[in-house]
């Protein structure tokens, strides 16, 4: 979630970051505000109508979330609205609060058009809600409306990941497998983005429209890597990632007995034990702090005592939440029968998982 964006920081434990091309769209505002004899004022009024329709789309999308017991760990806002990232379940309510979540945005959208009609025909009757065009940075209050109906309309579209494109891959899923159905939606989706942008600059010559076409692309792109490495995470386990080659601590080794297996083994962390039993974990790192600070010492002084083990037939997916949610331990021993068959470390990981992926597509070449 993090290439091109900046953060907004993390609210109610939801990481919360933009997509930088915001700033293009601000840019494209004050542009067009000013070719058309307006000010800057104006395009960056114009720019704002968009955010207006972008929070009140996604308000409605959080506050869904909430009441069916989504967890939600982060949201990437794009101009066409934001994709949440939400902790793995697959519980019964959880998918209710999907299906729930596809027609929230567009509904709160359309309220909210509706709302402000409502209010400007009850403040001032004479003005033209009607007149052309729908959005333009010269009249903010009818932009302010066809904006909130156009960020409700894009989502009607079947094109994946808008919220009817969604629904499409949702019921392409319970025919084909999951896989299968996002395949298919997400190509409909590269299509009709496509079409959005020719339409834009061919038909219409509407830079808005390309934009949307384009945000369709990438967001849809954007979620069909997340959902195929989502995949993966569930389905490799410790038995295929883990490291089998590595080295353990006694209680009783000192803390230069540690630098020394470290400098000779690059190794950063280390199960300990006490004859067969594990009893701890510690870090090359906080081994060299105490050293720095007390002298030579002892390893059952300074290790861990509260930590995660894994199974080897554990999934990835489950390994990581245990890491990042556990006691803070950037290592993970794996134990089967009492015995520690292996360890899982943040450092090792992202190289595992190179590995691995490169192993199963060889392996698929050579079946073919």
């Amino acid at each position: 979630m993090r290439g091109w964006t900046f953060p907004l920081g993390r609210w109610l434990g939801v990481e919360i970051r933009v997509h930088t091309f915001f700033l293009l769209l601000l840019a494209l505002s004050i542009a067009e505000a000013n070719s058309d004899g307006g000010t800057t004022g104006r395009g960056t009024g114009l720019w704002l109508t968009l955010l207006a329709a972008l929070v009140v789309r996604e308000t409605a999308r959080a506050l869904t979330a909430a009441y069916y017991g989504m967890d939600m760990r982060g949201l990437m806002l794009l101009p066409i609205g934001g994709l949440m990232a939400f902790a793995a379940n697959e519980t019964a309510q959880q998918k209710k609060g999907e299906r729930a979540l596809m027609v929230a945005g567009p509904l709160a959208n359309f309220a909210a058009a509706l709302l402000i009609a409502g209010t400007v025909y009850g403040a001032t009757p004479h003005l033209n809600l009607l007149e052309r065009p729908p959005m333009t940075p010269l009249h903010l209050v009818r932009t302010l409306l066809w904006m909130q109906v156009a960020m409700g309309s894009i989502h009607l579209l079947p094109a994946y990941p808008l919220d009817a494109g969604r629904w499409l891959r949702a019921e392409l899923a319970k025919r084909k497998g999951q896989m299968a159905g996002l395949r298919v939606a997400s190509g409909l989706g590269l299509l009709l983005a496509l079409v959005m942008i020719l339409a834009g600059v061919l038909v219409m010559h509407s830079a808005w429209l390309v934009m949307a076409g384009f945000f369709v692309l990438m967001g849809g792109q954007m979620e069909e890597q997340g959902h195929v490495l989502q995949s993966m995470v569930e389905s490799v386990k410790m038995k295929d990632i883990m490291l089998t080659e590595y080295g353990m601590l006694s209680a009783s080794d000192t803390f230069e007995d540690v630098m020394e297996r470290a400098q000779h083994s690059l190794q950063e962390e280390f199960p300990v034990v006490r004859g067969n039993v594990l009893v701890g974990v510690v870090s090359r790192a906080g081994v060299a702090e105490a050293m720095a600070r007390d002298g030579n010492g002892y390893v059952q002084g300074v290790m861990q005592r509260e930590f995660a083990v894994a199974r080897p037939e554990d999934t990835l997916g489950r390994v990581v939440r245990r890491m990042q949610g556990g006691s803070g331990a950037s290592l993970l021993p794996v134990v089967e029968g009492g015995r520690v068959v292996g360890i899982v470390t943040m450092q090792n990981l992202r190289q595992s998982m190179g590995v691995y992926a490169e192993t199963e597509r060889l392996r698929s070449r050579s079946r073919e």
